[in-house]
């Protein structure tokens, strides 16, 4: 009987990630760098620019560079096989949308931002919108089509 519901257990696990894994979703409400004055959580007005993951990320990384477009944030760790996958179909976007960058990040050399930024698990993706605002995230190995679409929607 034990045995049974592992398995249940386990098979419904393994249905959820299969279902949930590499699709993005809303970003949540983290607050990023100097917020104040602003409600996390809120979409940004334009005289309210809300929280900036680009401002936690420039102080990890002072020499990135921020999209045009868009910014393809990924959350990498050295063992990873997923995240090998992740980096090549980011890379590809980047290459062949004009104004969007892709950045690497490593999880366990910069756990203060992974901290900051909410990340739970590697890969994660953040996409960052031209202003350094989180416009959407997805765990696990995104598709090349998933990622094309998402953009379409920002950028």
């Amino acid at each position: 009987m034990i045995a049974l519901v592992a398995v249940v257990l386990a098979l419904g696990f393994g249905l959820y990630r299969a279902r949930t894994d590499g699709r993005f979703r809303a970003a949540p409400a983290v607050e990023h760098g100097d917020t104040s004055g602003t409600t996390v959580g809120r979409a940004p007005e334009a005289s309210d620019p809300g929280p900036r993951a680009w401002d936690d990320v420039l102080a990890a990384l002072p020499d990135a560079e921020l999209g045009e477009r868009a910014t393809l944030l990924q959350f990498s760790s050295a063992f990873c096989a997923p995240c090998r996958a992740t980096r090549q179909v980011l890379s590809e976007v980047a290459s062949v949308v004009p104004g969007v960058v892709h950045l690497e990040v490593d999880a366990e050399h910069h756990l203060d931002l992974v901290r900051r930024l909410d990340v739970l698990r590697t890969p994660t993706t953040l996409v960052l919108d031209a202003g350094g605002r989180e416009a959407t995230r997805a765990a696990g190995a995104p598709r090349k089509e998933t990622v094309l679409a998402t953009l379409d929607g920002i950028v």
